[in-house]
């Protein structure tokens, strides 16, 4: 079952949209612990804006709206090809762990 809109905005922080006129066309969301731990997910942008800094604009704008809810931490997680990006955007690797909780996914 797909997730309920109402059910992801409720444990965001804030989310953070780029618009062309009245278009949405690039999007992220900014979830949190509730605590000093925010998280960067969802980072889009609609394929005819790419590769013009929206996205880079867009994780800019989800870390000052992380630093003035009151967050410590702003964390993201990618796929290997978006590494570059995200570290032009200040972040630097961490160790973290992870387990695939997919039932036909073995440990």
């Amino acid at each position: 079952m797909p997730p309920r809109f109402a059910d992801i905005l409720a444990r965001s922080l804030g989310h953070v949209g780029a618009y062309d006129d009245k278009r949405i066309v690039g999007f992220v969301n900014v979830a949190w612990d509730g605590g000093l731990h925010a998280f960067i997910l969802d980072t889009c942008v609609y394929p005819d804006f790419r590769r013009q800094g929206i996205a880079t604009r867009l994780v800019n704008a989800a870390e000052t709206l992380a630093r003035q809810r009151g967050a410590h931490w702003l964390h993201v997680d990618f796929e290997p090809h978006l590494t570059d990006f995200y570290r032009r955007c200040g972040f630097r690797p961490t160790a973290a762990g992870l387990i695939d909780l997919r039932p036909d996914q073995a440990r």
